[in-house]
């Protein structure tokens, strides 16, 4: 028998989005062409930790749809098929009482949800489904064959994805009947680095957890049992830690071994990657970072280079291509500001120039305009993020974008302008130091990115380091847009040149081995 492939959570999260595309997808009459009851419910399988509730938040984003999201473990039978009450009804003229239920919390949370939202249509997402109660499972099992809880069906337009894990990595799973698993859409996912990685990159993870598992990826994904009990590492525990490292250095603290064990709960990396951590912030000071992007490298560091084994090296690519992603990062978030607030003005100069002339006469009455439509703008910010469809990028820039608003009101306030034009022009000179910060940040980000390029060609020429340094820049989010941008003569010569190069030596090498595993050679 041929052995079932496991995907990855990329794959898994291209499919469900299909899924839904087609789910949702409506006729001529304005009908769904995928009837509700053949929308088969998608079934992820697989272990804890590997991202299964992070890819329903970006579906539901990039799709524009409404999520409710369950954890069903800490449901008990009553709140997801709802409370017993009796009913007289009347039958053949004869009076019977009959046991009803109120409705499921589930089913009232899509309906709060439509509610907030506007958005009829979603995603109904039920995390660790095969591992509920005894008293629970029958009615997990209904809700999967007959999308409902109760006596309640879930809305039409929600688009059902359960998710488990199997039952190697928890002994309270419960195994799904032929019957059931005949009318779901099963996908087994499992842990992939690289996969992650891309993700990784788009969300910030902290470098030195990537340079990390660069030199170590066997430490990505594990769960061991054994006498002492199980150990494990999972992607949401690296994610988490990032996120504490990032805020830890903001605030000048260092995280320590028994902290880190925290959130790798995996003894032996957890020893290794604090190690790892303290001998990344080693590089960063003795080599000094911050002055190579500076354009001010040491002359020891070069020297140190020559005796330095290659994960130092890789330590200190990694260092310096974060410092970039920190200036990138600083230049996109200015850009965006910038943007943002132009739009805003040009519709602001529109509203002015509509202003009725007997509003135009009121004192203050440009400023009690421009707080009018910044308040909607706060407004639909909120009503964005009450449905979820803003991730955290946007909702940080979109909060920015109306703290500036704001400022901008009080200089508003403050000329008591007496006629549109001069109104606007004050607008005009905030709108002017905005600009000005954007073009600071995209030199400061060119400037660093010129100095590194200068340090990599003296330290390491076309060596394996330079090819990492080109390739992360390229896989980067942050730096591919800045440099699509902004441009960057030698990073296009090194990707056109060095990695085509790379790319033939591997494609060599795949080659020889193919020939020698046939005895040509």
């Amino acid at each position: 028998m041929k052995e079932k492939k496991n995907m990855n959570i990329k794959r898994a999260k291209q499919e469900i989005k299909d899924s839904i595309e087609a789910y949702l997808t409506k006729d001529n009459y304005g009908e769904y062409k995928i009837p509700s009851i053949r929308q088969r419910p998608i079934l992820l399988m697989g272990p804890p930790g590997i991202g299964k509730t992070q890819i329903m938040e970006q579906i539901s984003r990039e799709c524009e749809i409404g999520l409710v999201a369950y954890t069903i473990t800490h449901h008990t039978r009553q709140s997801a098929i709802g409370l017993p009450f009796i009913q007289t009804k009347i039958y053949g003229g004869k009076e019977y009482s009959v046991t009803e239920y109120t409705m499921s919390e589930i089913i009232a949370a899509v309906y709060e949800k439509i509610e907030q939202s506007g958005m009829k249509e979603g995603i109904l997402f039920i995390d660790e489904i095969n591992c509920v109660s005894e008293t629970l499972a029958p009615t997990m099992l209904q809700f999967l064959q007959c999308k409902t809880f109760g006596n309640q069906a879930v809305p039409a337009g929600w688009v059902i994805v359960a998710a488990g894990n199997p039952p190697e990595y928890n002994k309270s799973v419960r195994d799904f009947d032929i019957v059931t698993l005949d009318r779901v859409r099963r996908m087994d996912i499992e842990p992939d680095l690289p996969v992650w990685k891309d993700y990784a990159r788009a969300a910030h993870i902290h470098s030195a957890i990537l340079s990390y598992l660069e030199l170590h990826p066997q430490n990505f994904y594990q769960i061991n049992a054994d006498v002492d009990g199980t150990q494990f590492v999972t992607a949401r525990g690296w994610e988490d830690l990032s996120n504490l490292l990032n805020t830890y250095e903001s605030l000048g603290l260092q995280a320590d071994e028994e902290l880190i064990r925290q959130y790798i709960q995996h003894q032996k990396i957890a020893e290794d990657f604090s190690a790892y951590l303290d001998l990344y912030y080693k590089y960063r000071d003795d080599y000094g970072v911050e002055d190579i992007l500076a354009g001010q490298a040491k002359p020891a560091a070069f020297a140190r280079l020559l005796q330095a084994p290659f994960d130092e090296k890789l330590s200190l690519v990694s260092l310096i291509l974060s410092g970039l992603e920190t200036r990138f990062s600083a230049s996109r978030r200015a850009d965006a500001a910038a943007d943002s607030c132009y739009a805003f003005l040009r519709e602001t100069k529109k509203a002015f120039a509509e202003m009725p002339a007997e509003l135009a006469q009121e004192p203050n009455c440009w400023a009690q305009l421009f707080d009018q439509m910044t308040a909607d703008y706060e407004a639909e910010t909120q009503k964005k993020r009450t449905a979820g469809l803003l991730d955290k990028p946007t909702l940080e820039a979109r909060l920015q974008t109306a703290k500036t608003l704001r400022g901008w009101e009080k200089e508003l306030l403050r000329a008591a302008a007496p006629d549109a034009n001069t109104a606007f022009k004050v607008l005009r000179t905030q709108f002017g130091t905005l600009s000005d910060a954007r073009d600071t940040a995209q030199q400061t980000a060119s400037a660093a990115l010129e100095a590194a390029f200068d340090f990599m060609e003296q330290a390491f020429a076309e060596s394996q380091e330079m090819v990492v340094f080109v390739t992360e820049l390229t896989l980067s989010p942050a730096a591919h847009a800045f440099i699509a941008e902004n441009g960057c003569e030698r990073y296009f010569q090194y990707n056109k040149d060095l990695l085509l190069d790379h790319r033939k030596a591997a494609l060599d090498q795949e080659l020889e081995a193919e020939q020698r595993r046939h005895g040509m050679l």
